[in-house]
């Protein structure tokens, strides 16, 4: 099957390097790397890394996550997607594994992320140290020892590191464009995998490594977009979805949040001086 690596991109360049680099080191190279650049002009003078790179550029001042992944797939000559975030760098194994996987079966395949502290790649990519340091999200599962194994709750969909068939994509329609901005995107499609009969596994093997970023917690910078997409998610589906945030905000008197209720009252916006207490140091990894 020939394989297409997908990453979305705004002003993260030293981020995207290292990524081009980890695919550099494949033990078996992508057929492509398509690259949806969410700012004004793609990036430049991008080395050169042994497979071809395409980009092309995806409008919107928010964040158009949902656009952005769905331009990158269609663009994509692939029978297999790989997305990967741009802050992530990939074990040398990754790209073959998913690529088994979707050769093995149809369905969407998660790999394990390891987070990195700030400083971690420094140079040469030592994959070997990444390992050392990297630690899991809490909240992820064990991974299985060897191939794949079959995850009941297609809400533990993230879109840090997966791969489908681009067929498969194509038949559930990609992602809702209506989801604008941070959040609510990746848990719309994971709600629509049980109906359309989409299975979701964890897959041995497909380690990738999540680069430092600046963590706010909770995530004030996005409250609107969070707010706005957590409205239209229910609309849609008739649950809540982010609700940890929502909760979080909720503790902070900036909305009016009952789980069981049907609305979102916004009380006030968070401040500048709230937004800043929310950014947490360079210790803290994930929110």
């Amino acid at each position: 099957m020939t394989v297409s690596v997908l990453t979305l991109t705004r002003n993260r360049r030293p981020h995207l390097l290292n990524l081009m680099e980890s695919l550099r080191q494949q033990t078996r190279k992508p057929d492509e790397l398509v690259i949806a650049c969410m700012q004004p002009a793609i990036e430049p003078d991008l080395p050169e890394i042994g497979i071809p790179v395409r980009q092309f550029t995806v409008p919107g001042e928010a964040l158009p996550l949902a656009a952005a992944r769905n331009r990158a797939a269609e663009a994509a000559t692939g029978e297999t997607l790989i997305f990967l975030d741009v802050d992530c760098v990939a074990a040398p194994g990754l790209v073959a594994r998913f690529t088994d996987a979707c050769a093995q079966t149809d369905g969407f395949f998660l790999g394990e992320v390891l987070y990195l502290p700030g400083g971690a790649i420094d140079g040469a990519l030592d994959f070997d140290a990444l390992d050392a340091v990297g630690i899991v999200h809490p909240s992820k599962p064990d991974m299985p020892r060897a191939g794949l194994r079959r995850e009941a709750n297609t809400g533990e969909f993230w879109g840090l590191s997966f791969a489908v068939r681009k067929a498969t994509w194509q038949r559930l329609g990609g992602m809702d464009e209506r989801f604008i901005g941070y959040g609510g995107e990746e848990t719309d499609l994971a709600a629509r995998l049980d109906p359309a009969g989409v299975p979701l596994y964890w897959t041995a093997g497909a380690r990738a490594y999540h680069q430092h970023h600046t963590v706010h917690v909770p995530p004030l910078p996005h409250f609107d977009a969070i707010l706005a997409n957590a409205r239209r998610f229910h609309a849609k589906h008739r649950r809540w979805c982010m609700d940890y945030w929502l909760g979080q905000f909720a503790d902070r008197g900036l909305i009016d949040w009952d789980p069981a209720g049907d609305e979102i009252v916004a009380r006030r916006r968070p401040t500048p001086e709230e937004m800043a207490a929310a950014r947490q140091p360079d210790s803290v990894r994930f929110s």
